[in-house]
């Protein structure tokens, strides 16, 4: 994906209050990771999870070797005593290979201004291939509606996300719905981030969309610090080669004052936040010149049913999408996988990914080239139950 932005360097929660259980008899080791995030052109944030408290750091470098050294840092003193990290390498080659591998050093405490340090753990040595300057194609694979279903994952890529031996794709979206209730760590490691690491995470970035079950749970305020997101938002836009992605977050589908989330929710003003936002992205020059515009969300306003968070999604990002003029939005949530072509609501086609049950779980493949965007939407057992080609418009 193109950069996108710098990031903060420190997680949005400390370290430890995300911690569901450490044992301080085992042996500190990785709980998951590395996994890539925002990879850009000449960017990518590394992440992994450690079972102590460590100093950390990733060793990198192109071709073979890993020659380079980075680490976070915040107001001058250098991100440590804590679990989960989230390093950017910055200033890579565009469209290169590079090698890295993660390392970290446990600390056992202070003593005064002196800090103890125990066992060192390093990672296997990984890679990972960042996009050309003027890259012309890539493809993607989109998920959505998991549901603590860890299996689906590598079911759906190992049945359909390969072209003979070859993973066909080069980065991979969940978009929305990953989780029931967002309840501890290691639900989401155990759920998400290792199941992708298996695969492809450790090589190929991937993006988490928040769906309204993302915002459910007494550790979903905690899903920011496990994820690499620009300015700390689930909302914004990044050009990956002709395309042009803007990810809306749809929210909770509840209004506000429903009694399961005793008053702590303000997703009405959130959308009218996004909508403000959305404005502008639409005028700028980056989602102007794109040869094409895609959306992520996870409810779509349209086709979604009648309760209150399609609505407002309608309300607030309706008529903006619609004079965006967008090529194509792809959403998940209702469970029901279809197609919906352009009407008089929506002037641009509608792609609905299916739920978790098996013959109803669906895996969206997007290839973009400089001319067209071919989307398949594949069916569980191979049957294709979504197609569409769209033609580079002439913008104006």
């Amino acid at each position: 994906m193109a950069q996108v932005g710098a990031l903060g360097l420190l997680p949005t929660v400390p370290a430890l209050a995300a911690v569901s259980s450490v044992s301080a008899e085992e042996k500190n080791h990785f709980v998951a990771g590395p996994y890539l995030q925002n990879m850009g052109t000449q960017a990518v944030t590394v992440m992994w999870i450690t079972h102590k408290n460590c100093f950390s750091w990733v060793e990198y470098g192109a071709g073979t070797y890993t020659s380079k050294r980075e680490f976070g840092y915040s107001n001058g003193l250098i991100e440590a005593n804590n679990r989960i990290n989230k390093i950017t390498l910055s200033g890579l080659a565009p469209g290169a290979e590079h090698k890295y591998r993660i390392v970290s050093t446990e600390i056992l405490g202070y003593k005064g201004s002196k800090v103890e340090f125990g066992e060192t753990i390093t990672s296997p040595m990984y890679g990972f291939k960042t996009p050309a300057e003027n890259e012309q194609e890539f493809k993607l694979v989109i998920f959505n509606d998991i549901h603590d279903r860890p299996q689906i994952i590598p079911q759906l890529l190992y049945r359909h996300g390969y072209t003979g031996n070859k993973r066909d794709y080069d980065f991979v979206v969940f978009n929305g719905d990953c989780f029931d209730w967002v309840t501890e760590e290691s639900q989401m490691v155990e759920h998400l981030i290792k199941p992708s690491v298996d695969i492809f995470a450790s090589e190929m970035p991937f993006i988490l969309t928040q769906g309204n079950h993302e915002c459910r749970g007494r550790f979903s305020r905690h899903i920011p610090a496990y994820f690499a997101y620009p300015d700390d938002k689930y909302y914004y836009a990044f050009t990956r080669g002709p395309v042009r992605f803007v990810i809306l977050d749809s929210g909770e589908d509840k209004t506000d004052d429903s009694v399961e989330y005793g008053g702590l929710s303000a997703f009405d003003r959130y959308r009218e936040t996004q909508a403000k936002w959305l404005e502008k992205e639409i005028e700028s020059i980056d989602f102007k010149k794109a040869p094409f515009r895609v959306v992520l969300i996870h409810i779509s306003p349209y086709h979604s049913g009648d309760w209150h968070g399609t609505m407002h999604c309608r309300q607030v990002f309706g008529p903006l999408l619609n004079r965006a003029k967008i090529d194509l939005q792809v959403s998940g949530h209702t469970h029901r996988y279809g197609t919906y072509n352009a009407n008089a609501d929506h002037n641009y086609p509608i792609v609905i990914g299916g739920g978790p049950l098996e013959g109803n779980r669906t895996l969206i493949k997007l290839h973009a080239t400089a001319k067209e965007l071919n989307l398949k939407m594949i069916r569980d057992d191979g049957e294709v139950v979504g197609k569409y080609t769209i033609s580079k418009k002439n913008r104006t």
